[in-house]
């Protein structure tokens, strides 16, 4: 009976994964073409894409807050799944840039908000199966790949501006996934002691990591913006478009499954610089090795360095500079001021590279990124203090 009962369970924690990150998987790597064939510049294809990044720097804090208060967070991930797929809804009405800059913000608001209240959600079900956490993770990035290959597969055969007709399914499957979490209701959280927060914000080390993910996030932005564009002006079709988005996804899958050993053997700040310096060169391989598959194929490898090893580092430092008691805040701040912050900036900045110059130059803006990051790591990033 116990064993039916766990199966359910890590079936629906599950199921919400599977569909959050399939929407992302048919979002990010065919947006940017959807918007080019709808006649948007440069610039407004990187504005509208930066949407989804900008959202981050308020949705989690406002989400978070509102989980924390009052212990609805069930609740609130029903009405962020419903809310966020009826304002998406504004993209059949085919609005001009300004609506759509409207409906992107809207939707990318409330979408924002179910993961961060969600992942709360999980680890809370599990109770003292926290370490079945991976196992039910894992599912988002088979949702991620398998939408990826599936919508990739079909826009071979179906003209590019049908993509928002086959993102209803995916959405559909959110809502429906939203309401079969068990919907019990969760223990608020104790008020922290004062004063604390603001002595962790300003240590130098926490300085230097902020800045180095900040960094980092920039330099993604040519990539989650424009990579889909620079691959199809270099020949590429959809389904190989998607398939190399989805090799990334793997090599992040692999990473995760192989970090503890990694962390045994080096330390975070060895992790980080190496991470650094591989995600330099995988800019400048994708800037200028473009039509080489093997050489594309290695430079998606390495989002197991660019994403996986620095999410990996990140999520622990967090955990050890702000504790128990503000650890909801440091994520917060990793995912506004990183995510958010970094994502929105590296993505408009790319576009005003793509449109003075070309999708190689977006990339070499990246790795100039990533070398200015180099540098303020190696100067000031600390060990996080052991708890």
């Amino acid at each position: 009976m116990i064993t039916h009962w766990r199966i359910l369970i890590y079936w629906r924690l599950s199921n919400l994964y599977f569909w959050f990150f399939a929407l992302l998987g048919g979002l990010l790597p065919y947006w940017s073409l959807y918007l080019e064939d709808r006649g948007f510049s440069y610039l407004e294809i990187a504005t509208l894409m930066a949407t989804i990044q900008l959202t981050k720097i308020v949705a989690p804090n406002v989400w978070g807050g509102l989980g924390d208060k009052t212990g609805q967070r069930v609740r609130l991930v029903r009405f962020g799944a419903i809310t966020g797929s009826l304002f998406f809804a504004g993209v059949f009405m085919e609005p001009g840039f300004y609506g759509l800059l409207l409906v992107m913000l809207a939707f990318t608001f409330f979408w924002n908000a179910i993961l961060p209240l969600y992942e709360v959600i999980t680890l809370r079900s599990l109770g003292n199966q926290r370490d079945k956490y991976g196992k039910v993770r894992l599912w988002g990035s088979v949702g991620f790949i398998g939408a990826v290959a599936l919508v990739g597969g079909i826009l071979e055969l179906v003209p590019i501006d049908l993509l928002p007709w086959l993102l209803l399914p995916v959405f559909a499957g959110i809502a429906v996934s939203a309401f079969l979490v068990p919907s019990d209701r969760g223990e608020r959280k104790p008020p922290a002691p004062k004063g604390s927060l603001k002595a962790i914000v300003t240590h130098p080390a926490v300085v230097t990591f902020f800045l180095m993910n900040f960094l980092l996030q920039v330099s993604h932005g040519a990539y989650y913006t424009f990579f889909s564009i620079h691959l199809e002006q270099h020949g590429y079709g959809k389904l190989a478009i998607g398939l190399l988005w989805s090799l990334g996804v793997l090599a992040e899958i692999g990473l995760f499954l192989v970090m503890h050993r990694l962390t045994r053997n080096f330390t975070v700040r060895q992790i980080a610089i190496g991470a650094l310096a591989l995600t330099m060169i995988r800019w400048v391989l994708i800037a200028e090795v473009t039509d080489v598959l093997a050489v594309l194929i290695f430079a998606q490898l390495l989002h197991a360095a660019s994403y996986g090893a620095l999410h990996a580092i990140s999520v622990q430092y967090i955990q050890g500079f702000f504790g128990q008691h503000h650890h909801g805040q440091g994520q917060a701040l990793y995912s506004g001021l990183t995510f958010g912050a970094g994502g929105a900036i590296g993505a408009w900045m790319s576009g005003f590279l793509v449109d003075g110059f070309s999708t190689s130059a977006a990339f070499w803006g990246g790795a100039v990124a990533m070398a200015i990051a180099i540098v303020i790591t190696w100067r000031g990033l600390r060990p996080p203090p052991e708890h």
